[in-house]
Parts: structure tokens; sequence; C-alpha cells
């Protein structure tokens, strides 16, 4: 029998994509016969027109609804307990999260609380939740998390100021409206970051060691989309086709990875993100090219494959051109979208890159990372990126 012939399993949400897909919300709440729906997003989301459709939308279907919108940008533990409390205490039946990774993220983990009970910390790992909680739609406004269609959960750990992830098939949404009106609001920044986050998807989970033929077709597509429309993404004349392409990057990149799962530049940008408050799709640019620089030699092959779909001519190169010219296309693709190479901070101690170091190397998406990296070369990623504010 061929030795890749490994088992692998496959999950992934009902899916619809299209233009005001989000408007198929009202559908979606009589077909799960809610009374009560709860609606999860954060401050800045609820000011937009497109946003208003779809209150109106539920409005149709139901004036009982709940809206909880106390979401930051990096989730917090506390964030989703009280929003489970809410969720309970209202008798709530259904979460619609609307946003990007953060809102999709906590609403996931008031999902997981409602149902199973105890503190969110408690089901940090991988599949540690017993129950399936209420159903779950994800109407995504960015193009980056893909939380829309995964079966994770990113929550900041408010004591410790680490990112924990949770992993299990009973946090994947039931339902995700593909849209491409809500990413004409973002600005370009976010577009930028988002973008970005969706590209490290797509490469890690390519070259991450639990990648399977099925997963490979989704993240050698997104890699494709992504290379082709991100720098577009980023320009304040983005057409809604090139706002479309890159859902459908993101969200092909999101199958990829929820399958397949990451690797060390997803492990490094929980640690960075959790413990300085940074946006995520940031920390996990700067970290891309120096991650690749050190794994590529771990599967030189698949590194050739995504270069070949990012559209890097190297006939008759060996390996080393061949990484030299994919680092380069990365950072041509950061430097125009306007992402720096590294993050400021207000110090760089040796107690904070140890931290930092030693957060990374326990995070999950550590494991499937192409080759095993060590200490020295995870503090020498993070001595490469910090840089201290004068």
């Amino acid at each position: 029998m061929n030795g890749t012939i490994e088992l692998r399993k496959f999950v992934a949400p009902e899916m619809i994509t299209g233009l005001d897909a989000r408007l198929l919300v009202g559908r979606y709440i009589d077909h799960f016969e809610s009374k009560r729906p709860m609606i999860v997003t954060d401050e800045n989301i609820s000011n937009q027109s497109w946003y208003d459709d779809i209150i109106n939308e539920v409005r149709r279907y139901t004036e009982g609804y709940i809206i909880f919108d106390k979401v930051s940008s990096n989730p917090r533990d506390k964030e989703a307990m009280q929003g489970a409390e809410i969720f309970l205490s209202y008798g709530c039946d259904l979460i619609i999260a609307i946003g990007g990774g953060s809102p999709m993220d906590c609403a996931k983990c008031i999902s997981i609380v409602s149902t199973n009970g105890g503190y969110i910390l408690d089901y940090e790992g991988v599949d540690e939740i017993n129950l399936p909680g209420p159903p779950i739609i994800c109407i995504p406004s960015t193009a980056g998390t893909a939380a829309e269609v995964s079966q994770f959960a990113i929550i900041l750990d408010t004591y410790s100021s680490v990112k924990k992830t949770i992993i299990s098939k009973k946090i994947v949404p039931d339902l995700a409206l593909i849209d491409p009106i809500p990413l004409t609001t973002m600005d370009s920044y976010l577009a930028a970051c988002t973008g970005m986050d969706a590209l490290t998807h797509a490469i890690e989970a390519y070259v991450s060691n639990a990648q399977s033929s099925l997963t490979d077709i989704h993240a050698l597509a997104a890699i494709k989309l992504i290379n082709d429309n991100i720098e577009s993404k980023v320009s304040e004349y983005r057409s809604i086709d090139n706002n479309y392409d890159m859902m459908i990057g993101s969200l092909q990149a999101g199958l990829a990875f929820s399958n397949a799962s990451l690797g060390a530049v997803h492990a490094m940008a929980h640690s960075l993100g959790g413990l300085l408050d940074l946006p995520h799709g940031e920390c996990n640019s700067v970290l891309l090219e120096p991650v690749i620089e050190i794994n590529f030699d771990g599967n030189p092959q698949r590194f050739m494959d995504i270069s070949k779909k990012m559209e890097l001519d190297f006939d008759d190169l060996d390996y080393e051109d061949v990484k030299s010219k994919l680092l380069g296309r990365i950072q041509e693709i950061r430097e125009t979208i306007g992402i720096n190479s590294f993050v400021y901070i207000e110090d760089i101690s040796k107690d904070i890159i140890e931290k930092l170091t030693e957060n990374a190397l326990n995070d999950p998406c550590m494991i499937t990372n192409p080759k095993e990296l060590s200490k020295d070369e995870v503090k020498y990623v993070y001595e490469r990126i910090l840089k201290k504010r004068e």
C-alpha cells in the first residue's frame, strides 16, 4: 500500500457564496425555527449600512433577537463568558456571528459554554468539547480569518496574556454566508492584514505534516487566487469582483487549514498577538518570511509547488534560488500593501523573548509545522522582527 495514503478527515459547513448572500439569514432563522437569536458582533460593525440590511432581515422573522457587541479585536475569555451568560439568561437558541474572526471566534466560544457549562478555557486543545452547541450562522466581513468555515476558535486567556486554541468539529459553523458587500467598508490596512492572514493559512496548510489530497486542492487554489488579487484588495478602487475573489481565496484557505492545521507562523503569531495585544493578521505578515526561510528545507518540493502557484519563473534553479524568489515575492506583496517587516514594542527584554518563545513552542499549531523548530530558531525569529520603540 502507498505509504502516503493515510486516514484523514475533512469537515466543512454549509456555504452560500455570492452577492447579497448575507440577506438569506432570515430564511435560515426560519429553517432553524429560532425564536430568539443572539447576534454576536463588535461596535464598529454595527455602524455599517450593510449590517443594517442584515438586522432588517432578522426583524422580518423575529423581534426577539439579542445583540452582543462587546467583542475585542483579540476576543477575551471574559467576553465569551459574558456572552454565554446573556445567551442563557435570555433563552437564546441560535447564534449569528457578523464580522471578522474576533466575533466569529467569540460566537463559537459562547456556543461551547452555553451547552457544556464550565469556563471557556476548560476546552483548550483538540476535541475537548462533549456536546454540540446551538446552531451558528457566520457572515464574515473580512477575507482572511475563515473562521466561518473552520473548526478552530482562538480566545485570549486574560490572566496569562496567551491566546488559547480550541479545535473541534463541534464548533464548525452550521452555515457560512459569503458575501462580498461587507468587504467594501474595510479600511486598506485591515484589508492588507486579513489578506496576508489568508495567504499564510494556505501556505501553512499546504506544507503541514497533516495535509491531505483534499486540503492540497483548496490550499493551492487559495494561493493562486490570493496572489492574483491581494495587491488590488487594498486599493480604494477595488471592485466587487476583487472582493469576491479574495473571499473565495480566504474560504479555500480556511477549508485547507481547518482540516490540515497550521504551523510555526501561527504558533508564533498567537504568542505575539496574545502577549502584546497585536492584530493577528499583522503578526502573521511579519512572521511569514523568516519562518519560511527556516521551514523551506523541511519540505522543499511543497514550497516549489507554492512558488509555481505564485507564478514565479524558476526553471533550472536550485532550491536555494527558488527560496530566494519565493521570499522576494512575499516581501513584494507585503511592501506593496503597506505592512512593515517588524513590530515596534516598548521594551525588548530577555524575559519577553523567553515568554514569547515558550508560548509559541507550546502552541498546538507547532505540532503540524513541516519541521521541528529549536528554541534558538524561534528566539531568532522574534529577535529579528521586534524593534524597540524610540
